[in-house]
């Protein structure tokens, strides 16, 4: 239970619920929002990052790149967590260097199998 999974997301039951999904295999840290990730990533670093993409402040896209810019998080893995099925906003998330994209609302099974399978 060393990997450290970030979970940000500007939705207080989103939160919740990918917390009690993944708190039994990894150590989770919950953030309501891509700016108070930065902050936070300033002290520890994750294995992963589920990402929401629209939240204010700061988009998950808008986040991203700024991870990707970063020589020392460019490398974490990104999953997107999205309400939208459209097509380009999916092609848009690969483009920036997402590694997988999950749905809302969460199936707990699946989230737990896409941070096994990308950490």
């Amino acid at each position: 239970m060393n990997k450290l999974v970030f979970v940000v997301d500007d939705n207080l039951s989103n939160l919740t619920m990918a917390a009690l999904a993944l708190e039994s295999e990894y150590k989770v840290l919950t953030i309501p929002s891509a700016v108070k990730m930065f902050s936070v990533l300033e002290k520890k670093q994750p294995d992963i990052i589920l990402l929401d993409i629209e939240m204010p402040e700061m988009s998950g896209f808008e986040a991203i790149a700024k991870l990707k810019a970063h020589p020392q998080w460019k490398d974490i893995p990104v999953i997107f967590l999205t309400g939208h099925d459209d097509a380009a906003m999916l092609q848009q998330a690969k483009e920036l260097g997402g590694a997988g994209i999950i749905q809302k609302p969460i199936k707990l099974s699946a989230l737990l199998e896409y941070v096994n399978n990308n950490i």
